[in-house]
């Protein structure tokens, strides 16, 4: 026979198995969280369950992010990015996409907490036989509260604010997009006008070259032939400029597209914007030697960290869903009874039931969704791997872009100071009647094609910059009284 003080031992032995499976389950989700940056790429900053914008660029502050523009000191460019971003549509549906996030934030901390309602009745009636008409009235407030003993509900928290993380670096991420977006053509826009410069120049030699043969050729002192070349080149360069305008032309209309400002207005702020040399504000510009840490400001290895912690999280909460729920409910309030001209009032109030809810048989339904959370969470660590790679790769890339144009527009000024000064020499003598026709025609074309050759590289070298830019997740700056010392 049963003692009667062992009865109580039994319920303990049924359920210690959940209790060590707790222990279980709580571990891994709390490792993979803290082991989720450091296990592939040592110099990521370690996952967090909030919003780190120390890691974004310029610690996620818009205005220091628009501010970098204003180091080339051409308050028009910042002016068209402030105005892109304020139109983009991508920025737009990334904003939305944090209202989302933090609304799910909310409701996953809502369920860790009581929920607490006010209830307010009345009734009139007779509810029992041989009981007078009654009146009741009763006022109170009513309160649950689901215990989370396996951390399920903290870890869905966990999970959305990591997401909400995520989606203020996707925000981020767009409207550095859309300011290196703009920059580029901005800056294309600039050197086309300098090619437009470079031929409008060549059409005026040309076609005084094209005069001064034609009356040589109604002297008879040239060949009509010669005269004919002559007007051949001219067409040729005022074909050359009516494309090289409508290129120009192609780039504001871009401008138009992407700061929704209208034609008329953006070519008036073009127009009285005055001379900028881009090519010399690049060179005012420190590219420093960029550190590993830097990779951490990017607004797509950030929020592909975070996904990292989210699906962690998510691997908890399934695998707490597998256990008991314990749920605990009261009441407390004013209730008042009036019947037969008599009448009762007085307080009352409850606790309870507490309830604990077992699941026994769910058709694998709890096992196959730690089975999804568990591939999620894989899924999620190989794209942060990626993201990581494919980061390393662009700033390398992009770095050896910049440094390549930059060590060619040496040699390519070298060779435009001498081809020009070729020309030069060599239409004096044309003109002077010592040199041929052909020969200024050679140099002429050489010379035109070197200068050309420097403004394209020059333009390849502000494309490469601006890469670099978007490279590093919005830009960087040097701490000039610490050598070789980058701050984010």
């Amino acid at each position: 026979m049963q003692k009667p003080h062992q009865k109580p031992l039994l319920p303990l032995l049924l359920l210690s198995p959940l209790f060590l499976a707790a222990c279980a389950i709580t571990a891994p989700s709390t490792q993979v969280r803290d082991q989720a940056a450091s296990q592939w790429y040592s110099p990521l900053p370690q996952t967090s369950q909030t919003p780190q914008t120390s890691q974004l660029p310029h610690q996620g502050s818009v205005a220091a992010l628009s501010n970098w523009w204003q180091s080339l000191g051409d308050p028009l460019l910042v002016e068209l990015i402030a105005s892109a971003q304020a139109a983009s549509p991508t920025v737009t549906a990334a904003a939305s996409r944090i209202a989302q996030a933090r609304s799910v934030v909310v409701t996953t901390g809502a369920a860790v907490a009581p929920n607490l309602s006010g209830v307010a009745n009345a009734s009139r009636g007779v509810s029992q036989l041989n009981v007078p008409l009654a009146s009741v009235g009763q006022v109170g407030l009513q309160a649950s509260w689901e215990i989370d003993l396996w951390g399920g509900n903290r870890a869905a928290q966990d999970a959305a604010q990591a997401r909400l993380s995520g989606s203020q670096a996707g925000w981020h991420e767009a409207r550095v997009s859309v300011a290196a977006d703009v920059a580029n053509t901005y800056l294309n826009w600039r050197t086309c006008e300098l090619l437009v410069n470079v031929a409008k120049d060549d059409v005026t030699s040309r076609t005084e070259t094209s005069r001064l043969t034609g009356l040589l050729a109604n002297a008879g002192f040239t060949a009509p032939a010669n005269a004919s070349l002559a007007r051949a080149s001219n067409a040729q360069s005022q074909s050359m400029l009516t494309l090289q305008r409508t290129q120009c032309d192609m780039q504001v209309k871009v401008l138009v597209a992407l700061t929704t400002l209208s034609e008329p207005e953006i070519r008036k702020k073009l127009a009285v914007s005055g001379v900028f040399n881009a090519s010399a504000a690049i060179n005012n510009v420190v590219i420093p030697v960029l550190p590993a840490q830097l990779l951490a400001q990017r607004p797509d290895v950030f929020a592909a960290q975070q996904e990292v912690a989210a699906a962690s999280g998510d691997v908890g909460s399934a695998q707490a869903a597998k256990y008991p729920r314990l749920g605990l409910s009261g009441s407390v309030g004013l209730q008042g009874i009036r019947s037969s001209g008599v009448g009762l009032n007085g307080a009352t109030w409850s606790i309870g039931p507490v309830s604990l809810t077992l699941p026994i048989l769910d058709g694998g339904r709890s096992s196959a969704a730690v089975d999804l959370a568990n591939a999620n969470y894989e899924a999620a660590s190989a794209n942060y791997r990626a993201k990581v790679r494919g980061a390393v790769r662009e700033v390398e890339e992009t770095l050896l872009s910049v440094q390549s144009a930059a060590d060619r527009l040496g040699d390519a000024a070298i060779a435009t100071e001498g081809y020009s000064a070729a020309f030069v020499a060599s239409e004096a003598r044309f003109k002077s009647g010592l040199g041929s026709l052909s020969d200024l025609e050679d140099n002429r074309r050489t010379a035109l094609a070197a200068k050309t050759a420097l403004l394209n590289l020059e333009r390849e070298r502000s494309a490469a910059w601006v890469a670099l830019y978007r490279a590093v997740g919005g830009g960087w700056w040097v701490v000039k009284h610490r050598s070789s010392h980058v701050d984010i």
